[in-house]
């Protein structure tokens, strides 16, 4: 097990360096969300982490409604993954689609039925190796046992499950987020990681 953040541009400027010698192995970063909305700290990020020699993750988070909405998001992202000279081998921690609706958008705008849901998953993955990048699904652990069907889904898919727990229940998860506050030098962020396995 080795232990991450995952970051957005609401943690602010960051010094990497020092995240690292804290003991933070990796991070994976919000690349974007919605249509086409671009973290504003995307990019100083995932450089600041490759500087200083963590493992780096991307990951998007979901405001699609149907499955094309969600293959345009994937195709957002890998743009930006290419645009900033990001390719497959720089992503240990891979890519993942944000699946949870924590803000409560999908649910004003019209909730899609689980099977469309998982389809969206399906979607976005199928879109990014296309694109060349591998990538898992992110959503809490009642969405990936009770709305996203795993069966209809690859064996191979990965799992970055988030649950408030002394330990991980769902079978098999790449990736454990278990608390949604993580000290780091006097700096607080919303996730800590632990990642058993990725790609």
């Amino acid at each position: 097990m080795i232990l991450g953040i995952d970051v957005s541009e609401h943690n602010g400027v960051l010094d990497w360096k020092a995240i690292k010698d804290w003991g933070i192995s990796f991070a994976i970063l919000r690349l974007g969300y919605g249509k086409g909305h671009l973290d504003r700290r995307f990019y100083e990020n995932i450089n600041g982490v490759l500087a200083a020699g963590l493992q780096a993750g991307v990951y998007y988070y979901s405001y699609a409604l149907t499955v094309e909405e969600a293959r345009d998001e994937a195709r957002f992202t890998a743009y930006v993954l290419k645009d900033c000279g990001i390719t497959p081998d720089r992503l240990a921690v891979g890519t993942w689609f944000d699946m949870e609706d924590a803000d409560g958008w999908k649910e004003r705008h019209g909730m899609p039925s689980d099977e469309t849901l998982t389809a969206m998953c399906d979607g976005y993955m199928k879109e990014m190796s296309r694109e060349g990048y591998l990538s898992g699904i992110y959503a809490n652990y009642d969405w990936l046992i009770h709305r996203i069907d795993r069966e209809k889904l690859s064996h191979y898919t990965f799992y970055w499950c988030a649950q408030w727990a002394p330990h991980c229940d769902l079978p098999g998860a790449a990736i454990w987020q278990y608390t949604d506050r993580l000290d780091v030098c006097g700096r607080v962020f919303d996730g800590n990681l632990l990642m058993s396995h990725c790609w």
